[in-house]
């Protein structure tokens, strides 16, 4: 199916539009294997974690992060923007470091990282977003556009969901972010730890909210480029 998704002719619409690369985190199963934590890096992290659980749900992350990337892609195609996933389902074996790689090869112009946090206290609660330093030296080609991209998702995912805005934060450790060239952001969409949030975004309506708010981030990005 990603490879329907990665040779579809364009519209006239989406050939107007940016191209959006969606990763939904997780898959069914982690890969413990090791790899580069970046390109030419020694350090070495896993492939793929697990994820988080939802306390009160029981919902894995890699199935919250899936429904709302698969809603995220309808929302953005409806607006004209063509669209690629990393994954649209479970049982893939995909790292991070090959997620940005795909990225990168479809000359994506905007990379989305979908998460959820968790947390051993159930009432921490909030959305955050994750993306390189000024500092790193992976990514000094696309810092400022990636925290331009996450501050445009995350103030937008406020306004429409209500969430606790719990800010930035500067990773230069995450894999995915490392090896990608292209803007990139990670957004953490809530706490599955948090029994009130956890049974929220498992709604429709909720990820509805989620969804609108992404969306408008994105397009918020590229209109103010």
């Amino acid at each position: 199916m990603m490879g329907l998704l990665a040779t579809a002719p364009l519209n006239a619409a989406e050939a107007n539009k940016s191209l959006v690369c969606i990763d939904p985190g997780h898959q069914l199963k982690g890969n413990s294997g090791l790899e580069p934590v970046a390109p030419g890096s020694k350090v070495r992290k896993v492939k793929v974690s697990s994820g988080t659980r939802g306390v009160a749900t029981k919902k894995n992350e890699y199935e919250l992060t899936l429904e709302v990337g698969l809603k995220l892609r309808d929302a953005l195609k409806a607006k004209g923007y063509p669209v690629y996933m990393i994954r649209e389902t479970h049982d893939v074996n995909i790292s991070n470091k090959e997620r940005a790689e795909k990225a990168n090869s479809m000359g994506c112009e905007a990379y989305i990282r979908i998460h959820a946090d968790g947390i051993n206290n159930s009432s921490t609660n909030g959305v955050s977003v994750l993306t390189a330093s000024a500092k790193n030296p992976y990514t000094k080609n696309v810092q400022r556009p990636s925290e331009k991209l996450s501050r445009d998702i995350l103030s937008e995912y406020v306004k429409a969901t209500g969430a606790k805005n719990r800010g930035i934060s500067y990773r230069d450790d995450l894999t995915g972010t490392n090896w990608s060239k292209v803007p990139t952001t990670l957004i953490e969409l809530g706490f599955m730890s948090n029994p009130a949030e956890d049974r929220k975004m498992a709604t429709q309506e909720y990820q509805d909210k989620m969804v609108t708010g992404i969306v408008n981030g994105i397009e918020k990005y590229f209109r103010e480029k």
